[in-house]
This record gives structure tokens, C-alpha cells and sequence, in this order.
């Protein structure tokens, strides 16, 4: 299995500040890989590493085989990246379909891509001419990974999906992230380590900016002493 996207000692700074410290890690492609760690270890910085929020000052960042550090957000994400932030950023004015129509990269996208994205998020159909405002915590969240199927994407950053979500929505969630993976390739971060225990085949670890471990996630689960060490679970 060939891998879709690698990070290889990445170093990016926020003003003055030292955020990631030589973090690498590889994305196979058809999978779901989790990126593990605390709360300000990193995570959500390394997502805007690779889309182009936060550029790296080094190291490289290599998707399909090309170098794409130092490129415009707007160039990445055409090249096949979809980003979906944790805080969701949808346009509570907008209706679902506006939503959905605003993420197109060619005028047809949602029209081609509506059959999968209703299959995944029915309620979304049903709710299409609603505003985003009016829906759910769990239906924005789910709005928010449609928005990113609009156009096709080889590869999902989705970035803490089940963040203030009750747990039988964090059951739909999962559900629907479960199913997504059969379409793309998905870089999980989430704080939730039984969720991401039940969707990754992959792992990776970091604290501190660094990278610490990576392995089958398998294994992780049964390896009590590093998650109780690096995420204070049990």
C-alpha cells in the first residue's frame, strides 16, 4: 500500500513560538490514520501544516509524491485535500445547499457527488433548505465532512469530528466516517480515543511537537501504559 501523504521532520512556528519540533508521520492511502496526542501537543497544527495554514519553516510535506510546503492553502487543497476544522465553520446564514454549493470546484461537483453525500448524510437532504443555523451540533458537524466530498478529494484532514457531540451522535459520526473511508483517505485527529481506537488502522503519536511512536492501532489499544502516558486514557 503506497502512502499518500508524508511528513518527513516537519518545523512550524506560530509568531515566535516553537509549535512542531521535527513531526513526520506517512498516510497510506484507503486508510484512516489517527494522529494521537494531548491537548496542545500539536495535532491541529499539523493539519494546518499540511493544508498551507501554517506553513512548516522546514522540512517537507509530500503528497502524491510531490513536495507541496511553502504552496497557497487555495493550490493545496485543489490538488485533492479536503480540511475539515474542529470548530466546523459553517455559514449559519447559509442553507445546507448553499453550504454544499460553495465548497464546488467545478459547477457540477455537488450534482455528481450528491448521490454519495446524501447516502452518507441523509439527514442533510432532508434539512437542505434549512439554514445551517437551525441544525444540530452533530448535523453541522456532519454538513461540515459533506462540505469536504463536494469536490473530490483524495485525502480528508478532519480535525476533533465528535467535539461537543452527545454520545449516541458520536455513535452516527462514527458511523458515517466508518463508510467515507470505502471513498478517501482520512488523517483523524480526535480527542476522543475510543472513537479513534474503532475507525484508525493507524496510528500516531505526538507530544510536546514531537513524534513520539506510530504503529498499528491494533496494537495501541492493548498497550495500556503508552495511552494512559501520552493521551490520560484508560
Amino acid at each position: 500500500m503506497s502512502n499518500i501523504l508524508e511528513l518527513h521532520s516537519i518545523h512550524t512556528f506560530i509568531g515566535q513560538f516553537h509549535i512542531l519540533e521535527g513531526v513526520s508521520l506517512s498516510v497510506a492511502e484507503g486508510s484512516i490514520t489517527a494522529l494521537l496526542g494531548r491537548n496542545g501537543a500539536g495535532k491541529t497544527t499539523t493539519l494546518k501544516s499540511i493544508i498551507g495554514l501554517r506553513p512548516p519553516r522546514e522540512g517537507a510535506v509530500r503528497f502524491g509524491g510531490a513536495d507541496i510546503r511553502g504552496r497557497r492553502p487555495y493550490d493545496i487543497a485543489a490538488l485533492g485535500i479536503g480540511y475539515v476544522p474542529e470548530n466546523r465553520a459553517v455559514f449559519r446564514a447559509l442553507t445546507v445547499e448553499e453550504n454544499l454549493r460553495i465548497a464546488e470546484r467545478k459547477k457540477d461537483d455537488l450534482a455528481k457527488r450528491g448521490d454519495l453525500i446524501f447516502g452518507l448524510f441523509p439527514d442533510l437532504k432532508k434539512f437542505i433548505k434549512l439554514s445551517a443555523g437551525q441544525l444540530s451540533g452533530g448535523q453541522q458537524q456532519m454538513l461540515a465532512i459533506a462540505r469536504s466530498l463536494v469536490p473530490e478529494n483524495r485525502l480528508l484532514l478532519i480535525d476533533e469530528p465528535s467535539e461537543g457531540l452527545a454520545p449516541i451522535l458520536i455513535e452516527q459520526l462514527m458511523e458515517s466516517i466508518r463508510s467515507l473511508s470505502a471513498h478517501t483517505t482520512i488523517l483523524l485527529v480526535e480527542q476522543n480515543f475510543r472513537m479513534a481506537s474503532q475507525l484508525a488502522d493507524y496510528y500516531y503519536l505526538i507530544d510536546d511537537g514531537k513524534s513520539v511512536q506510530n504503529g498499528a492501532m491494533k496494537d495501541l489499544v492493548n498497550d495500556r501504559a503508552t495511552v494512559q502516558r501520552y493521551l490520560g486514557a484508560s
